[in-house]
């Protein structure tokens, strides 16, 4: 009988280097296309310029792409430069179950490779899709004592996940691809106190880079222990409960893939402050109808217990820790009526109004509130409007008092995104074509996303890899 970690290989080796069912491609392809926005819009980031600083120093040229640069890199540092970058501005795709983000070290994985092994489309989407869904099985497997304790799972299992992606492409066989993940199971690492820092996008990087080093190092052969996902493996150091009914080798064929219930973000921060941003954007469209001057004197929200434990921060210092804080994503959410990138910028974290809102917020936890829904309840005061030639003031002017309003409530069942709510093809679309449109140009969206349709049926992955460079706009 073979070991756990072998039989777990050779599923999801065939899967990739066979034809994916209709549904499995269609998530792949989706989370494919989503991640490439995600990796482009991030390109010229303070993080991925620190990386190429490093990378000239050890004087790394390459030929592998890095999507949004013209430049290129060796595999090493193409791994890690896309990696971050895909991950960067937490806007990327979301296993809810598992608060993994697979695409990031999927993608950083299989670009670096490509040079080396000139994949068909196919080989090349299957080579992601399996790398994305062996994160996901892996992390169902350790969840959720495993991310409770305070590891980043997308960092941990990524590379788990990135050495199937490269052992796929490099063309191992399952007990290679074994030995592969024994090398991985030593590099697992990625903790949540990195969360708003830089290092936290690199958790996914350097899980694409290592997932690949350990692959090469089973082909050489490099060998570790022999069953590292089963009794007595590192799941059960990376977690108290293990349960390996999740790994899927008893499933029967044609059982949904974990990759079909991955999302895709609408806002650029932690999801479960998804639901509040979604009711902060309704509440700030019924505030701009109302017929007098309203001033927010009171945000509550009523909300799931993973919105304090992972977005609790108050005051964030800078756009990347506004990232994990949900009172910043309500404020800009209310004062702007959207909350893209720009309202998580420095500039934004900086505002006097966003710190003022943040303030004056209450997390109200309540564990009866799904992780996608939340309640949100905006108190406010308002006046008369100023006698024609008054130009209006920040408080109430002499003689005239504030007025209490009825406070607005807002109740989002369903997150936009979530599993319940998923975005359209036409929606997605929409969000790649914002994140490509600043690097690459008004089309470069819809030719990545032509490219990446045709995947199944290409002979190479030219197309693509031509839509992700500056050269084509």
């Amino acid at each position: 009988m073979p070991w756990v970690t072998e039989e777990f290989c050779a599923q999801l080796l065939r899967s990739a280097r066979g034809a994916l069912p209709t549904a499995v491609e269609r998530a792949a392809r989706r989370s494919l296309l989503n991640v490439l926005g995600t990796a482009v819009s991030a390109s010229g980031s303070a993080a991925v310029r620190v990386l190429l600083a490093a990378a000239d120093e050890t004087g790394t040229a390459g030929p592998v792409t890095v999507p949004g640069l013209a430049r290129t890199l060796d595999p090493y540092w193409g791994a890690l430069a896309i990696g971050t970058a895909a991950h960067l501005d937490d806007f990327d795709d979301t296993h809810l179950a598992t608060v993994i983000h697979p695409g990031a070290s999927a993608l950083a994985t299989i670009l670096s490779l490509v040079p080396e092994t000139a994949p068909s489309g196919a080989e090349f989407l299957g080579a992601f899709a399996a790398g994305c869904e062996a994160q996901l099985r892996i992390g169902c497997a350790i969840s959720p004592a495993h991310y409770d304790h305070g590891w980043h799972i997308t960092g941990t299992c990524g590379v788990l996940g990135a050495t199937v992606a490269a052992s796929a492409l490099l063309g191992l066989d399952a007990e290679t691809t074994a030995r592969a993940l024994s090398i991985a199971a030593t590099m697992t690492a990625g903790h949540r106190e990195a969360f708003g820092t830089m290092t936290k996008p690199l958790h996914a990087g350097k899980a694409a880079a290592n997932g690949v080093l350990a692959a090469r190092l089973a082909a050489a052969g490099l060998a570790g222990q022999t069953d590292p996902l089963g009794p007595g493996g590192v799941l059960e150091v990376l977690a108290s409960g293990v349960d390996r009914e999740a790994l899927g080798l008893s499933w029967p064929p044609g059982h949904r893939w974990e990759l079909e219930l991955n999302t895709f973000k609408t806002y650029p921060c932690g999801v479960v402050a998804h639901p509040a941003m979604d009711a902060a954007i309704i509440a700030s469209a019924r505030i701009a109808e109302l017929s007098c001057r309203a001033r927010i004197s009171g945000i509550a929200l009523r909300c799931h217990p993973l919105v304090p434990e992972l977005m609790g921060l108050e005051q964030p210092a800078d756009g990347l820790r506004s990232r994990f804080s949900a009172r910043h994503g309500v404020a800009v959410a209310l004062l702007y009526g959207r909350a893209g990138l720009a309202e998580f910028s420095d500039e934004a974290a900086a505002a006097p109004e966003a710190a003022r809102l943040r303030a004056m917020t209450t997390l109200d936890v309540d564990p009866a509130v799904p992780r996608d829904a939340a309640t949100l309840r905006v108190s406010l005061t308002a006046e008369p409007e100023p006698p024609a030639g008054v130009p209006p003031d920040e408080g109430p002017p002499n003689g005239r008092s504030a007025i209490e309003v009825p406070a607005i409530e807002v109740t989002v069942e369903h997150a936009r995104g979530s599993a319940a709510r998923p975005l359209t093809d036409e929606e997605l679309l929409d969000k790649v074509r914002a994140l490509f449109r600043p690097v690459l140009g008004e089309a470069a969206a819809d030719r990545a996303r032509d490219a990446v349709d045709k995947l199944p049926g290409a002979a190479d992955t030219s197309e693509l890899l031509m839509a992700l460079r500056p050269e084509a706009s």
